[in-house]
């Protein structure tokens, strides 16, 4: 069935001015405070920033044509004068035009830092206490004194936390011998069952991207702290190349009453900008030398269709990707500490859809479908979870959690989060489609991971223990692990 969605969730600034208490009424459902207004009075005041541009421009045309006039009748003293006018014209466009890329600026970060707008049907709470629970699978097994995954793989000297921290700090892991091998097969196994079962295309993507892909699926710039950078090294010849287009702008020396900056541009040497100047040098050298470690192959393959235009027939698009993340987890200090639930680096077998409005819905249900499939083939009990408005991601109209059975911590945890977000991050890439009446409209963008691998190793370690300490094979996983049935124990030297 497809949801009616009673709010346009995105952030068009025409459906603020037009329903501003709908869109107030769906920030408060997340929590928020009211902002129409504030965005209402931004958009007004870049409104009247566009037209005293406009209005200067159109003035500076229309004197062009009068001085013209006035020479061809010899009228010196008017065209002088006309002159002059245009002459003070010139001089406050710039500052016109500043104005104006100003009020843009400031309604489009407005804009950017307000999530989306929950779904109707969405249940209503704070927190995940408002969660609402949708289905369950799977019985718990009965361990008289079942152990976390830790405690299992560390005796078994096949996981190591302490060597990890040697290397990268905390939460890292080297995982090895049939371990590491487990972990692979994991993601194999389900890289393979969404491909050739469930009709996605496996992508292989980058997982370097920049700026502008993070902004597209709203990494950025809200989320900024809990990303990694990689930063590389400009040569001198690019540094020198950077500065040469900061003089070409203009921005060269101190502004009068404004003091300078000196630095080093490479070979060039050492000179002088002004603020501005300098902040332009390091915006190009930033976009030059930046770039982000995806925290979630979902940025990779979401962006594929940014700045683009679908046709119609070539959706439902879905395409998967197994991929290393990295993720900061700046606000998890405390936070699973101890083995592998939280970590920096992990295995994640993503899924993405894109979609038309009308098939979104029906494909969120069955993405979800997919998601739950492969914790079915390994016999994992799980419990699916929708999400209340509180506990959604910044980018979900609608989200379903899959939280999969931990024995060695007696609780579900979860495992799998599958969202749609209807055409939020679609007008962020401006990624549309083009329907039959030609019309090129936002597409609908889904994104749910199919599933996370490292969870899945500790699920299968605490599901499938032994009493001796050692960890069963799914019969799934045979195939992928040289008809291995158990791992146990490394020898010890």
């Amino acid at each position: 069935m497809t949801v009616e969605v009673s709010v346009p969730p995105m952030h068009d600034i025409r459906f603020v001015r037009d329903n501003p208490q709908a869109f107030d009424d769906g920030l408060a459902k997340r929590g928020l405070a009211p902002m129409a207004a504030q965005l209402i009075a931004l958009d007004e005041e870049r409104r009247r920033a566009i037209a005293a541009a406009q209005e200067a421009q159109q003035r500076r045309n229309a004197l062009s044509k009068e001085i013209g006039q006035a020479k061809a009748k010899k009228d010196e003293a008017r065209a002088n004068a006309l002159m002059a006018e245009v002459a003070q014209l010139k001089e406050n466009v710039p500052q016109l035009e500043a104005a104006e890329r100003e009020a843009n600026a400031a309604l489009d970060k407005a804009l950017a830092e307000i999530p989306n707008l929950p779904n109707p049907e969405v249940p209503v709470g704070a927190d995940e206490h408002g969660n609402v629970e949708r289905s369950r699978f799977g019985n718990p097994r009965n361990f008289a004194q079942p152990k976390e995954h830790f405690e299992l793989g560390e005796a078994m000297r096949l996981m190591d936390f302490e060597t990890a921290a040697k290397l990268s700090g905390s939460r890292f892991v080297v995982l090895k011998g049939q371990l590491a091998r487990l972990e692979r097969a994991l993601g194999q196994f389900m890289l393979d069952l969404h491909t050739t079962e469930h009709g996605y295309t496996e992508v292989a993507p980058p997982v370097l991207v920049r700026d502008e892909a993070m902004f597209g699926t709203t990494q950025l710039p809200k989320f900024r702290d809990d990303q990694f950078q990689a930063v590389r090294a400009l040569s001198e010849d690019e540094l020198s190349r950077i500065f040469g287009n900061v003089v070409n702008e203009g921005t060269m020396g101190p502004l009068p009453g404004e003091p300078g900056a000196f630095f080093e541009a490479g070979s060039s040497g050492y000179f002088e900008l002004t603020k501005a100047g300098l902040k332009r040098y390091e915006q190009i050298k930033a976009g030059l030398s930046v770039l982000w470690l995806i925290p979630t192959a979902e940025v990779s393959l979401t962006n594929l269709v940014r700045e683009a235009i679908t046709a119609e027939d070539e959706l439902p698009l879905r395409v998967a990707a197994l991929t290393p993340c990295f993720r900061a987890e700046a606000g998890a200090a405390g936070k699973d500490t101890r083995g592998m639930l939280r970590q920096h680096q992990f295995t994640k077998c993503e899924l993405v859809s894109i979609t038309t409005p009308e098939e979104s819905a029906d494909e969120h249900e069955r993405m979800l479908g997919c998601a739950e499939e492969v914790l079915k083939r390994l016999d994992l009990p799980y419990r699916v979870m929708t999400l209340c408005t509180g506990d959604m991601g910044f980018a979900a109209a609608k989200t379903y959690d899959i939280e999969v059975w931990l024995p060695g911590q007696g609780t579900y945890r979860e495992i799998s989060s599958c969202s749609v977000c209807t055409d939020f991050q679609a007008r962020r890439m401006n990624a549309r489609y083009r329907p039959k009446d030609g019309k090129p409209r936002l597409v609908h963008t889904l994104n749910g991971s199919g599933v996370a691998v490292g969870r899945a190793l500790i699920a299968v370690m605490e599901n499938y223990q032994e009493e001796d300490g050692s960890v069963s094979v799914p019969d799934a996983l045979a195939p992928y692990m040289g008809e291995v049935k158990r791992i146990e124990g490394a020898s010890a030297k």
